[in-house]
């Protein structure tokens, strides 16, 4: 299938490996509208980072939830700046892990350690349900959130298991990337018809794109242009965000939720005839 998206511009959104992301779709024949709409970087506060890392080295606790893989890199990172990271290793293996999907756990293996429970799906929702089958009460619990969304959810839901002290983390953010008027024209590729499918490959992506739509008033206009656009989500998460914005998904790998089986999907729903617009 190496020509399987010959003929076609696909749109990607992704900023941090936005060249290999974009390669892999070129090296199929596609043509990429480049348009990354957020960015990831460390946290301001980092303090209140190294402090949780101190606390955590300190009195390990009984379960570590990681939400995204690219949190506990962020804190590997931020230990190994401040010469903690061999005890802030030790700490991670005296302690249970529950990860949301797969991302987190390839964070954990990247140094040797393995999760110890795995969510009941890559969502908050399914973390929630997995925290019945853990007997947390009076339990301790560190929680590495995604970006600085609270999860007040989660909390709660920690809260009604009995978790006797939740400890809180967030080590980085997302920011725009592209300016705003950049991000109208990929809304206008949308509205006119000049892509043929949407990547999205994190929950902020599509929060950015409307957002901007919104502050433009340009939301119908986006909403119409996804609906004559194939839209891909890498998995279960930003399929969600889509669905509470108006607006359905298309495909997603079934159960790797990363960039290649993405471009697979791609190319398997081209093969398909998936991408005939009305």
């Amino acid at each position: 299938m190496e020509d399987a998206l010959t003929g076609l511009t696909i749109a990607v959104p992704e900023s941090r490996q936005l060249d290999l992301f974009a390669n892999m779709l070129e090296e199929r024949g596609a043509t990429t509208l480049r348009c990354p709409l957020v960015a990831i970087r460390d946290v301001s506060d980092q303090d209140a980072v190294l402090g949780w890392l101190d606390r955590f080295i300190a009195q390990p606790p009984d379960w570590l939830i990681l939400l995204t893989g690219e949190g506990l890199y962020r804190l590997l990172a931020c230990a190994e700046r401040h010469q903690r990271l061999e005890q802030f290793k030790a700490a991670l293996a005296h302690c249970r892990t529950l990860t949301r999907g797969p991302k987190p756990g390839r964070a954990l293996r990247s140094i040797d350690l393995r999760p110890t429970q795995v969510a009941e799906s890559p969502t908050s929702a399914g973390v929630i349900l997995t925290l019945g089958t853990l007997q947390l009460g009076g339990k301790r619990v560190a929680v590495q959130l995604y970006g600085q969304e609270p999860n007040p959810a989660l909390m709660e839901a920690l809260e009604r298991a009995g978790a006797r002290a939740v400890d809180v983390v967030a080590p980085y953010e997302y920011v725009s990337d592209t300016e705003d008027p950049d991000v109208l024209v990929l809304i206008d590729a949308l509205s006119h018809r000049q892509v043929d499918a949407i990547a999205f490959t994190s929950k902020a992506q599509v929060e950015r794109l409307f957002a901007v739509a919104e502050a433009a008033g340009r939301s119908e206009a986006l909403k119409e242009g996804l609906e004559k656009t194939l839209v891909a989500a890498v998995g279960p998460v930003i399929a969600d965000t889509l669905t509470g914005y108006g607006v359905g998904t298309d495909l997603q790998p079934e159960k790797s939720y990363f960039m290649k089986p993405l471009v697979r999907e791609l190319a398997q729903a081209r093969q398909a005839g998936r991408f005939s617009r009305p």
